[in-house]
């Protein structure tokens, strides 16, 4: 009887390994990973920088990591077209998270953004900017945009929802690294230049409406923006002393350690939105551009893997994940160097934060799923022709 129970598990073992494509994950070229752990030394150097020492940041960073690194195997082993069948599937689960932020979400700096699932503060907003990609590289995939007007229709809508749902939190800096990240993916299936005229035109139609709905704070960031002068000490701080600190770094910076703006707690949210202006002050105008650098290297690494794999599929996946990335950097940078209004986008892989890292390693994980697969020759569009 214990035989074959141990027969049963051994069974149940194999099948599983069965299913994980293990061999896979050696396909992966090893520039990837220096990038990534070069990226995230960064992380680490800043967070210690900024909590002073190895706690409270740093410590807590390294968990993160070390469930992010779990993730992006996991994620890198499984058959990408386990993905695509149950992409729609894990829309709706991600759904499902953004309702829930409603009625079970934890209230935090003025926004309802988090679960808290005990060990970790969980961001649904982040599950929701993979899980979109994943339907919208399905949808288009499945019903081509060079369809006509109507195969439209669907990725409007499943954009437009999970947005809604996001500027209710309300979370702005999210919501527009969706809309910035979809328009991207639709870029690249092709969408017609008159698409994105007409949205854009709706959009600026729509701008008074759009105003109206934002909260008093919202208004103001945007206001400050414009002139921050005009409240030094209070909506204008964050600007005035993020610029002061990038400007006093030179290009050297003033060393590990050693920024006043940061020692000092002038630096506000310096371990999450605002580390990039901690990087510029202690090692100046070199390290901030090592680190894009770092950035535009892996970027890079992603696009090439795209052409890699001969599935539309992969194509559109790789692609809408990676201009998802970018987004996420410019849109940060540009907000610490006063380009942008302050909308609450921490700076991928460095900023504190598990949510962020979990999805953003799970990412890159799905884009070596889609890119390295074992069986290239049975991919999507040939598996759908021979059925």
């Amino acid at each position: 009887m214990i035989t074959v129970h141990n027969d049963r598990f051994v069974e149940r073992c194999r099948q599983i390994l069965d299913f994980f494509q293990i061999e896979q994950l050696r396909s992966i070229p090893p520039l990837f990973f220096l990038n990534l752990g070069a990226i995230l030394s960064f992380s680490f150097l800043l967070l210690y920088s900024a909590g002073g020492g190895i706690s409270p940041w740093c410590a807590r960073q390294f968990i993160h990591l070390l469930l992010g690194i779990v993730a992006l195997l996991v994620v890198a082993a499984t058959p990408y077209r386990f993905f695509y069948s149950f992409a729609y599937i894990f829309y709706a689960m991600a759904l499902a998270c953004l309702l829930a932020t409603t009625f079970l979400g934890v209230v935090g700096m003025g926004a309802q953004r988090w679960i808290n699932l005990g060990f970790i503060k969980f961001q649904p907003s982040e599950l929701m900017r993979i899980a979109l990609i994943l339907a919208l590289a399905r949808r288009l995939h499945d019903v081509p945009l060079s369809l006509g007007w109507r195969a439209y229709i669907t990725p409007l809508l499943l954009v437009t929802v999970p947005v809604l749902l996001t500027l209710e939190q309300p979370d702005l800096g999210t919501a527009i690294l969706l809309v910035l990240s979809s328009g991207a993916l639709l870029f690249f299936a092709q969408a017609k230049w008159r698409f994105f005229g007409g949205i854009l035109s709706l959009a600026t139609c729509a701008l008074p409406i759009f105003w109206h709905f934002l909260h008093d704070y919202q208004k103001s960031r945007i206001l400050i923006f414009l002139h921050p002068e005009s409240d030094p000490l209070g909506r204008g701080y964050h600007a005035l002393q993020s610029k002061i600190a990038i400007g006093s770094g030179g290009v050297l910076g003033k060393g590990f350690l050693k920024g006043s703006q940061g020692a000092l707690d002038f630096l506000p949210e310096k371990h999450t939105d605002f580390i990039f202006t901690l990087l510029s002050e202690e090692f100046g105008f070199v390290g901030a551009l090592l680190l894009l650098i770092l950035y535009l290297g892996l970027i890079l690494l992603n696009l090439l893997a795209a052409l890699h794999t001969r599935s539309t599929y992969s194509q559109l996946l790789i692609t809408g994940l990676t201009a998802s990335f970018a987004c996420y950097i410019i849109i940060n940078i540009a907000m610490v160097v006063g380009l942008l209004p302050v909308v609450g986008i921490p700076l991928p892989l460095v900023s504190y934060g598990g949510s962020s890292l979990l999805t953003l390693l799970a990412s890159q994980g799905l884009i070596f799923s889609a890119a390295y697969s074992q069986n290239k020759e049975d991919t999507i569009d040939l598996f759908r022709k021979r059925g």
